[in-house]
């Protein structure tokens, strides 16, 4: 079981997790709603000894701000690599875009929407498609060229 421990940013309230009685109790905490850096330093420093738990981060609502939110995201898993039972959660994502990101950083987890799934899906199969084509190009190439293929089995270097 996990617990989401939402925070509220808003009206400059002080944030400070306080963890350690769940963490004691063996409960896993998924820490959410944070949008700084500061907040997920101090999320990981209350969360250090804990049992395998989550930070996430709204960097769907930070992107929402106008600012993009890789480079928090990137600094994010830089905080969190030294705990290994933490992992990162890149929240509300907005666009198909951030899966890639969000993967390209080494972020842990990603939450997905229906809509992203579905395009996630469409996406899939044009890029199969493409593949297919540019392989099936290379190979009238490389016959044009005089090359011969005699084996599909994969050369051992």
């Amino acid at each position: 079981m996990v617990v989401k421990d939402s925070r509220d940013q808003h009206q400059g309230a002080e944030f400070h997790p306080d963890g350690s009685a769940a963490c004691e109790a063996g409960i896993r905490l998924n820490v959410t709603a944070l949008t700084t850096l500061e907040q997920v330093a101090r999320t990981v420093d209350a969360l250090a000894d804990s049992p395998s738990s989550y930070v996430s981060v709204f960097a769907g609502r930070i992107a929402d701000t106008g600012r993009d939110p890789v480079p928090m995201m990137a600094d994010a898993v830089r905080i969190l690599a030294p705990h290994r039972n933490l992992k990162l959660i890149w929240a509300s994502p907005r666009e198909l875009l951030n899966i890639f990101q969000a993967d390209a950083i080494g972020c842990h987890v990603i939450t997905v929407t229906n809509d992203l799934l579905r395009n996630f899906s469409w996406w899939e199969r044009i890029w199969k498609s493409i593949l297919l084509k540019r392989s099936r190009c290379s190979m009238m190439n490389a016959r044009a060229a005089g090359y011969v293929l005699t084996s599909r089995k994969p050369a051992l270097v």
